[in-house]
């Protein structure tokens, strides 16, 4: 059985829009995986990346991020109290906290993380892309 899959905010939009970056081996793993989900920050990133006019997206970032959460029955991950502390102790390898709930959220639920960011990987997190 393969493992759980946590899509970060490229990993999702690579998803979505069908992207040739995400890889045909992360593909697979995400169609075979008996979990995909995004953590709760992933829709902050959206929604900041649209209204700083990064992204362009066919609707409200709210209303498409809660489309493709369900179109792709994508299981989001909720910042818990846990998942914070988690996100403090990492070492400081990388500073984005976005990405250090990312990380936090994979390691404690055992899931690989679908990203093109390399640093993930130094928190002894699989990384696809």
């Amino acid at each position: 059985m393969s493992d759980p899959i946590l899509l970060d905010t490229c990993g999702l939009l690579w998803l979505t829009s069908g992207h040739r970056r995400l890889s045909s081996v992360a593909r697979k793993r995400i169609d075979a995986a008996p979990l995909v989900g995004v953590s709760a920050i992933t829709a902050w990133e959206v929604g900041l990346k649209a209204a700083r006019g990064e992204l362009k997206l066919p609707m409200e970032a709210e209303e498409w991020f809660e489309g493709v959460v369900a179109h792709h029955r994508l299981q989001v991950f909720e910042i818990t109290p846990r998942i914070a502390f988690e996100a403090n102790r990492l070492p400081w390898h990388h500073r984005d906290p976005a990405d250090r709930f990312i990380v936090a959220t994979a390691r404690l639920h055992h899931m690989a993380v679908v990203t093109a960011d390399d640093k993930l990987a130094a928190y002894g997190v699989e990384t696809l892309t």
